[in-house]
């Protein structure tokens, strides 16, 4: 991979993700959302949309934007959609906030946002979907390597989740008249979460990390059967909970298919594990770097997840404990993950965008001489401690301990942003190495 083939708005789309993630944060903290108001209240639903599309698509947008290409081996297509596409989601989504304020009466406004936002943010997805669709297609389907066929799962994924926001924010800005009859909560809204939660943020990170971890481990990336059944099995089960609404209404059958579901993907979770623990045990490089074995926190938190699933169910208080169900999943798992890839990922592209011109003619430092490991590393620790801490809140129905586990997790994703900050300019790197003649300093977050 050389200098031409980085995408140029990578780093924007991570940079305007993290900025959601603190923004959150800091809204969590100050007691805004859940649980200090109600799982269902607009409040919530400010914090909910801020996390699943400000911080979690945003960055796997440009994640996908960066690695789709390398997964194919073939350019980029129609690249320049980036920055239309990250345009139309920031206008979508501050849209859908500004819409979800609007309901709940913290201010008024007499632009119907809340459609706005159901034109902006599928038109944005759309445009990522068509870039990476057409990239995964330039290679045929039947010649897609397993992460790429993750990756077109959770595209077909977020299709399927758009269309059904958008369809919301119509009936709730009052623009869609005729779909006030249809109860799109009970028979929308379940597909809505699971198929956006699980097939476009769970089956694309999966994915992601079917080729992350082998690449920066030198594991044997070859595929194996474990990992084929992962992705049929996770297929299955969220195309079982899409199907549970017909299903009902033809059989007259109430609940089959969830948990057959339920079934499928804890299969697909712990055949999962067995390719990770593959991964990290089959490794060529013994001494791992700080994102791979942080990246460890965050599995662990997907499988403390299910053990979590399991015990609810298993005493019938599933329901009123699912909150912290799904905050393990998305801070302990989802964004576990993304914070520490993002710890290996910014720096390897800096490195990619300052000193690739001039590789092998001049000398360079490595790429781990962008970062301080030894400092970072209690960053990552001091997170997931406070993921645990807010997940144990939540269990116990304590919200002024969950502000103040979310005061830790704030602080170290705090720590970890500028972390990225100085990597992105180049402030560990010795100054001997620091600027070679033929190099360039990388702008912060736009493209140099």
């Amino acid at each position: 991979m050389n200098g031409s083939a980085l995408s140029r708005w990578t780093m924007a789309y991570f940079a305007a993700a993290l900025a959601f993630l603190i923004a959150a944060q800091a809204l969590m903290i100050a007691g805004f959302g859940f649980p200090t108001v109600a799982v269902e209240a607009p409040e919530t639903l400010v914090i909910v949309h801020m996390i699943t599309i400000g911080w979690l698509s945003l960055l796997m947008c440009g994640a996908l934007l960066q690695f789709v290409p390398v997964l194919v081996a073939q350019p980029l297509h129609d690249d320049s959609l980036a920055l239309p596409a990250l345009t139309c989601l920031l206008i979508g989504l501050f849209c859908l906030l500004t819409g979800f304020l609007q309901l709940s009466g913290a201010i008024d406004v007499n632009v119907p946002v809340l459609a706005l936002a159901g034109l902006f943010l599928p038109a944005g997805f759309s445009l990522i979907v068509w870039v990476l669709g057409r990239t995964l297609w330039s290679v045929r389907p039947s010649s897609l390597q397993l992460p790429a066929r993750f990756v077109a799962g959770g595209l077909a994924s977020i299709a399927v989740t758009a269309t059904l926001g958008a369809s919301f924010a119509f009936v709730l800005s009052g623009q869609a008249p005729g779909w006030a009859a249809f109860d799109l909560r009970t028979l929308a809204l379940p597909i809505h979460v699971t198929v956006g939660l699980g097939g476009w943020l769970g089956l694309t990170s999966i994915g992601v990390s079917y080729r992350l971890l082998p690449m920066f481990m030198l594991s044997p990336d070859s595929e194996r059967t474990s990992g084929h059944l992962v992705l049929w099995t996770g297929g299955a089960a969220l195309g079982l909970i899409v199907l549970e609404g017909p299903f009902e209404a033809v059989s007259g059958i109430t609940a089959l298919p969830t948990v057959l579901a339920g079934f499928l993907g804890i299969i697909a979770t712990i055949l999962y594990g067995v390719d990770l623990v593959f991964f990290y045990r089959n490794r060529k490089r013994r001494k791992i770097e700080l994102n791979s074995s942080s990246a460890i926190g965050a599995f662990s938190a997907l499988y403390l997840s299910i053990l979590l699933f399991a015990a609810l169910m298993a005493t019938g208080t599933f329901a009123e404990h699912l909150s912290g169900i799904v905050y393990l999943v998305a801070f302990g798992w989802l964004t576990g993950l993304g914070l520490s890839q993002l710890y290996k990922i910014v720096p390897f592209l800096t490195w990619l965008e300052c000193y690739g011109p001039v590789m092998g003619g001049k000398p360079t430092p490595r790429v781990q001489d962008l970062v301080v490991e030894t400092r970072a590393k209690y960053w990552f620790s001091l997170y997931y401690v406070g993921v645990l801490a807010g997940t144990g809140a939540l269990l116990a129905d304590a919200p002024v301990l969950f502000r103040i586990a979310t005061t830790v997790t704030l602080s170290a994703t705090a720590a970890i942003v500028v972390e990225l900050v100085l990597a992105r300019c180049l402030v560990n790197v010795p100054a001997a190495l620091r600027m070679p003649d033929g190099t360039s300093r990388p702008r912060l977050f736009l493209p140099s």
